[in-house]
C-alpha cells in the first residue's frame, strides 16, 4: 500500500513519455491524454480516500529507512492538494484542444502538461527538502516549455524574465538547503524538525536566519509582496489553458512549501516569523494585488493580479498559526486553486467571444453567450467570498482566527481586499458582458461553448466546496489540528 504515495508522480511522468513519441498523431494524443488524466484522477481519489480513512502513507525510496532514503509522504494536506491538482488538470486537458492551435498541441504540449502535473504532485508529496528543490526544477522545466508555446514576441520576452527569476531563486534554494544540512546533518524534513529542537539556544538566531532565507525563496515562487513583480505579465502572455495551469498550481506550490516548512520545521520563533513577518507581508500582498487588479483594462491581467491577494489570504492563516487560521488557509488554498483555474478558462472563452482582451472595447457579450456570462458572474462572487460559497468559508475561518488574536488592522485589510476583489471582477461583468451588443463578436459559437464546459465543471466543484462545507470542513479541521501537532508527521516518517 505504501507504493500508492508515488503513483501521482510516476503515472503522469510515464504518460508524458508515451505521448512524446507520437506528437504528430494529434487526435490519438488527445484521446490518450484525456483518458489517462481521468483514470489518474480516479486513482488519486482512491489514494485520498485511503489516507483520510486509514492514515498517512509513507514510502521510503529504495527501501532505505528515513532519513537515509528519500521519503514520499501522502498525508492529509498533501493528498488533498494533489487531488485538487488532478481536478484542475482534468478540466485543462479537455479545454486544451479548443484553445490551442494544432501546431501548439503538436509542439509537445501534452508532454509538458504531464510533466508539469508530475512535478507539482512531487512537490506536494516529497518529504525531503532537497527533493522539493528537484521537483521545483521538474515543474519549472515543464513550465518553460509551456510558456513559449506560440512563439510570440511578448511570450519570448516574458519567458526570459520568468526563467531568470526562477533560476536565481533555485540557486538560492539549493544554497539554503546546504546551510540547513551543515547545521543539522540531514535534509529529510521530519528529521530536520526533530533535530532542530536540539540546537542550543545560542544558535537559534542562525536557525531563524536560515528560516527567513528559505522563506524568501518560497516567497519568490509564491509571488508574495514585494516579490510578485515577475508574475502578472508572465501569466498573461501564454495561452489561456497554460495560464490556468500556472495560476492555479505554480504559485500554490510556493505557498504550500511555506505551509509545510513553517508548520513543521521553523516553529521555534513564531513571534517573529509568523506573527510579525508573515502577517505584515500578508497585508501588503492583499493590498498591492487588488490595486493591480483595479489598475488595468486587460481582462486576463485582472484575473492574473487577483492571484496575488489570494496568496496574501493564505499567508495570513499561516501567520496566525492557530487552528482557525490554518483551517482557513487550507480551505482558501483549495478553493482558490479551483476557482482561479475556472476563471482563467472563462476569460479565455470571453476573449474568443469578444475578439479582444481590452475591457473598454467589450460590451453585451452576455446577449449572445448567456451561459458564459452567468458562469463568470458566479465565479466572480465565489472568488470574492460572497456567502455561502467556498471563498466565504475560508475567509470566515481566517477572520475568526484574526479577531481571536485581536489582529484588527489585518481583519480590516482582509475585508477591504475582499470588496475590492469583487469590484475588480464585477467591472468585467458590467462592462464586458452587460450593455449594448458589440460588433465583431465571434461567429464560432460552438468553440465558445466548448471552452465554457470545462470551466463550468470546475465551478461546480467550487460551489460544492461552499454549499457542501458541512461535509468538507471536518476534513479541513483534521488537517489544521494535524499541522499544529508535528509529532504525527515526524513519527510516521521516521518510525513508521
Amino acid at each position: 500500500m505504501n507504493n500508492l504515495a508515488i503513483l501521482p508522480i510516476v503515472l503522469p511522468l510515464l504518460a508524458g513519455i508515451i505521448v512524446a513519441f507520437i506528437p504528430s498523431k494529434l487526435n490519438l494524443v488527445r484521446k490518450i491524454a484525456q483518458t489517462l488524466t481521468v483514470i489518474f484522477l480516479a486513482v488519486v481519489g482512491y489514494i485520498a480516500w485511503t489516507v483520510f480513512n486509514e492514515g498517512i502513507i509513507v514510502l521510503q525510496g529504495g527501501g532505505w529507512a528515513a532519513p537515509f532514503g528519500i521519503s514520499f509522504v501522502a498525508d492529509y494536506l498533501s493528498i488533498l492538494l494533489v487531488l485538487t491538482t488532478y481536478l484542475i488538470a482534468t478540466a485543462a486537458v479537455f479545454y486544451a484542444p479548443h484553445s490551442l492551435s494544432n501546431e501548439q498541441e503538436t509542439f509537445y504540449f501534452y508532454t509538458f502538461y504531464f510533466i508539469l502535473i508530475s512535478g507539482v504532485s512531487g512537490a506536494f508529496l516529497t518529504g525531503d527538502l532537497f527533493n522539493l528543490f528537484v521537483f521545483f526544477e521538474v515543474l519549472l522545466m515543464a513550465s518553460y516549455g509551456l510558456i513559449v508555446l506560440g512563439n510570440g514576441k511578448a511570450q519570448l520576452r516574458e519567458s526570459l524574465k520568468y526563467v531568470l527569476i526562477n533560476l536565481f531563486s533555485s540557486m538560492l534554494f539549493v544554497t539554503t538547503v546546504a546551510f540547513i544540512y551543515s547545521l543539522v546533518g540531514t535534509v529529510n524534513m521530519a528529521h530536520i524538525a526533530e533535530r532542530i529542537n536540539d540546537i542550543p539556544s545560542e544558535q537559534q538566531g542562525i536557525v531563524t536566519g536560515i528560516g527567513i532565507l528559505l522563506f524568501f525563496v518560497f516567497a519568490v515562487k509564491a509571488a508574495v509582496f514585494p516579490l510578485y513583480y515577475w508574475l502578472p505579465n508572465s501569466y498573461v502572455v501564454p495561452n489561456p489553458v497554460v495560464s490556468a495551469l500556472f495560476g492555479a498550481l505554480l504559485t500554490k506550490v510556493g505557498i504550500y512549501s511555506i505551509f509545510r516548512v513553517y508548520t513543521l520545521i521553523f516553529v521555534h520563533d513564531t513571534g517573529l516569523t509568523h506573527n510579525q513577518i508573515f502577517i505584515w507581508l500578508a497585508m501588503f500582498t492583499m493590498i498591492f494585488g487588488v490595486i493591480g487588479a483595479l489598475s488595468t483594462n486587460n481582462v486576463k491581467l485582472i484575473v492574473t493580479y487577483n492571484i496575488i491577494p489570494a496568496i496574501g489570504f493564505i499567508l495570513m492563516g499561516i501567520g496566525l498559526y492557530s487552528e482557525d487560521g490554518l483551517a482557513g488557509s487550507v480551505y482558501y488554498l483549495m478553493h482558490d486553486m479551483v476557482v482561479k483555474a475556472a476563471l482563467f478558462l472563462l476569460i479565455g472563452a470571453l476573449v474568443v467571444a469578444a475578439g479582444t482582451k481590452d475591457l473598454s472595447k467589450m460590451s453585451g457579450v452576455i446577449q449572445r453567450f448567456p451561459v458564459l456570462g452567468w458562469l463568470f458572474f458566479l465565479g466572480s462572487i465565489v472568488l470574492a467570498g460572497v456567502p455561502p460559497f467556498s471563498g466565504f468559508i475560508g475567509k470566515l475561518l481566517l477572520l475568526r482566527g484574526a479577531l481571536s488574536q485581536e489582529q484588527f488592522p489585518l481583519t480590516i485589510i482582509a475585508l477591504l481586499s475582499s470588496l475590492l476583489i469583487l469590484l475588480s471582477m464585477i467591472r468585467i461583468f458590467i462592462r464586458g458582458f452587460w450593455g449594448e451588443k458589440m460588433e465583431g463578436m465571434t461567429q464560432n459559437n460552438r468553440k465558445v461553448h466548448a471552452l465554457t464546459v470545462p470551466a463550468g465543471l470546475l465551478l461546480t466543484v467550487s460551489v460544492f466546496l461552499g454549499v457542501g462545507a458541512e461535509f468538507v470542513l471536518p476534513y479541513v479541521d483534521t488537517i489544521s489540528t494535524y499541522l499544529l501537532d508535528r509529532s504525527e508527521y515526524i513519527s510516521s516518517v521516521l518510525k513508521g
